[in-house]
């Protein structure tokens, strides 16, 4: 789920706050979701709410497939070959460091329970390399482990490493809306399809298995609502209203059982990303507030911390997992927001900033050099 701010376009005016805004609220659910058989008395509607919390990650892999089309399609087209190591190093400047500060506590706590005799099936060591490498759901495992919830970061980085090669193929700009759209729908149909054929039938099944392609199918598709956002934003209105039409009536059809889940939510998220790009920074939109902005700029420590915490947090505090009281619930999400905001502030954007600097540091470094070459051939 990590990505930058989502903005409008390379280079062009500023953040799309809604965007970050709902990046934290399905965070939230994410965490909600690992909670869910801990909670006592929420009634039915929200407990079903909360029980299909993973589709987050869906939303999540379609946003991230506009962002990063939106802020680097134009750089890797123009700079070529050459720009990709720097967009590779800036991606995994993003994603890498907390990644491994949440690993290294894994293998802390791990190490903590051996020591003290208790069995520790979540960690396997064997498997250690692969989630260093940020490898572990590439098809080498065949379930989740450590920390669980970097499974989709594994995914979104070989989204990353497809992303240079899409960019070079094809310039949506240049591609007729209908034909973006019809695109976009075959590439949801071909995830729908894969799914079927494994049969699964939700889209948090074979996860190991399924996981990247679920990525870069829904990736793909987010680049697509980007292009299309770029396209129809001067004249919103319609487009907007047209999106969130169909997203409703995807997800009705859902609930429903019209549809399956693998073909009708991956669809009615594209369409409510649309919806949602398209009316963000306008007057009265209740996602631009502060508060929610903040809590999607910190959602990326939410949704790699709170699962590591609350493994933690029922190893010391909680007696029956499936029974917790609400004090406790409340310091656990108490917890959450402190170490989110911890990890934010003083891992994630340090790392960042020190990584992607390093990485401007070398390109000035050999820009220089290229400079010193051409000046001693003039010379010569």
């Amino acid at each position: 789920m990590a990505h930058a701010p989502a903005r409008r376009g390379a280079g062009m005016m500023g953040e799309l706050r809604a965007l970050t805004a709902m990046r934290g609220i399905a965070a939230w659910l994410v965490v909600l979701f690992h909670l869910r058989h801990a909670l006592i008395g929420v009634p039915a509607p929200l407990m079903a709410v909360f029980a299909h919390g993973y589709l987050a990650v869906d939303f999540f892999f379609l946003l991230s497939g506009l962002v990063i089309w939106l802020s680097y399609a134009d750089r890797v087209r123009s700079g070529g070959w050459a720009a990709v190591p720097q967009f590779l190093r800036r991606r995994v400047a993003r994603i890498w460091p907390l990644h491994l500060v949440m690993l290294g506590g894994a293998v802390a706590l791990a190490l903590a329970m051996r020591a003290t005799g208790r069995a520790a099936p979540d960690f396997p060591f064997a498997e250690l390399p692969l989630h260093l490498l940020l490898l572990q759901n590439w098809g080498f495992t065949d379930a989740l482990a450590w920390n669980v919830p970097a499974w989709s970061i594994s995914c979104e980085l070989a989204a990353y490493l497809v992303f240079p090669l899409l960019a070079f193929a094809i310039d949506w700009r240049r591609v007729p809306s209908i034909a973006l759209a019809a695109i976009g729908i075959a590439l949801l149909l071909a995830l729908h399809g894969l799914f079927a054929s494994h049969g699964a039938t939700q889209l948090g099944q074979a996860i190991p298995r399924l996981g990247v392609a679920r990525c870069i199918l829904e990736f793909g598709c987010g680049t697509i609502v980007g292009a299309l956002w770029l396209r129809w934003r001067a004249t919103w209105r319609t487009p907007a209203a047209l999106a969130g039409l169909v997203a409703i009536l995807l997800a009705t059809s859902w609930i429903g059982g019209v549809l399956p889940e693998t073909l009708a939510m991956p669809a009615a998220f594209a369409a409510a990303l649309l919806a949602l790009a398209l009316t963000a920074g306008r007057t009265g939109n209740p996602l631009e507030g502060a508060a929610l902005h903040y809590l999607g700029m910190i959602s990326y420590a939410t949704y790699l911390s709170h699962y590591l915490l609350w493994f933690t947090f029922k190893l010391a505090l909680v007696e029956d997992p499936r029974a917790v009281g609400w004090p406790l619930i409340g310091l656990y999400l108490l917890l959450v927001l402190g170490a989110s905001i911890t990890l934010y502030h003083l891992v994630e954007r340090p790392a960042q900033r020190w990584l992607s600097g390093s990485a401007s540091n070398v390109r000035k470094k050999d820009f220089s050099r290229k400079d010193t070459k051409a000046q001693r051939e003039r010379a010569s």
